[in-house]
């Protein structure tokens, strides 16, 4: 991997690789913002569609998942190549950890402990800090042990946040908040009229977690999948038609490059429609 040069800031790096990936793309045309959030800080992916890729090669849903799992790999390199903060990756959601046959979680899960006890050395070469958000009480005790250690091994870098949710629901880690506060208030500790945002944000799995700049989905769906609907309130959103194992850096640059292409208001005043950059045409092609 090549290393960022330590006098160059992350953004005019990306521009100049991106540039040089392919100058026959439209991710060197010119970026319409001028403003620091041009590029992502916070990237949110929901990797779809691994089953989907192993059944069209008439192979098993785990081998599906295996090669999602060097997808992460790569993308996670890249991530960490162009500067971006953090990564926050849907693994293994609630509704999958209580719906899908037994043999298929257990199989996420062992895939899962291989891969953290396998990367140690990446991880610290690399520079990145591992988290994991969800309802971590409920998988089993080797697996829980396995998140911790990876947690505290890894907690003295700084490069990167690469945060796995696993077993994770948006709609749970709501209500595991609102419990958290309605418990505040029984107590007296807090009034009901004294809460605010912040509050419930301090109150979610991972309260360091900054809102995603970027969600990405693979595989064509177009929906949130109760995934961070706290956070990504304002996040921009994009949808790529390609399985998440067909998801490698140059798709990932290419949905970087349509994310400087759109204009993030927080519902201000902004400039009218007519006179908004046109959505490039290979972001409409999917």
């Amino acid at each position: 991997m090549q290393a960022i040069p330590p006098d160059r800031g992350p953004q005019r790096h990306v521009e100049e690789e991106l540039q040089e990936s392919d100058s026959n793309t439209p991710l060197d045309s010119p970026c319409p913002n001028s403003s620091p959030l041009e590029f992502p800080r916070h990237v949110a992916l929901i990797m779809d569609g691994n089953g989907r890729w192993a059944q069209s090669r008439s192979l098993p849903r785990a081998q599906g998942h295996m090669q999602g799992a060097e997808a992460l790999r790569a993308i996670t390199y890249r991530a960490v190549e162009l500067g971006i903060e953090q990564l926050t990756c849907f693994a293994l959601s609630t509704e999958n950890f209580q719906r899908r046959p037994a043999e298929e979680v257990a199989g996420l899960l062992e895939l899962l402990r291989r891969y953290l006890n396998r990367d140690d050395a990446e991880l610290e070469e690399l520079g990145i800090c591992l988290r994991f958000i969800g309802r971590r009480d409920q998988l089993p005790s080797e697996v829980q042990d396995d998140l911790l250690r990876a947690e505290e091994k890894s907690s003295a870098f700084s490069r990167m946040i690469l945060r796995l949710a696993v077993n994770y629901g948006s709609r749970s880690e709501l209500i595991d908040a609102a419990r958290i506060l309605a418990r505040a208030c029984e107590s007296g500790e807090r009034s009901v009229e004294s809460l605010v945002e912040a509050d419930l944000t301090a109150a979610l799995y991972d309260p360091t977690m900054t809102d995603p700049d970027l969600l990405i989905r693979t595989a064509g769906e177009q929906r949130i999948s109760n995934f961070l609907l706290w956070q990504i309130s304002y996040s921009e959103l994009y949808f790529d038609s390609c399985t998440w194992p067909e998801f490698g850096p140059d798709r990932f640059d290419r949905a970087l490059a349509a994310y400087r292409h759109r204009r993030r208001k927080y519902g201000a005043i902004g400039l009218v429609d007519q006179d908004m950059p046109a959505q490039p045409e290979w972001e409409t092609e999917r």
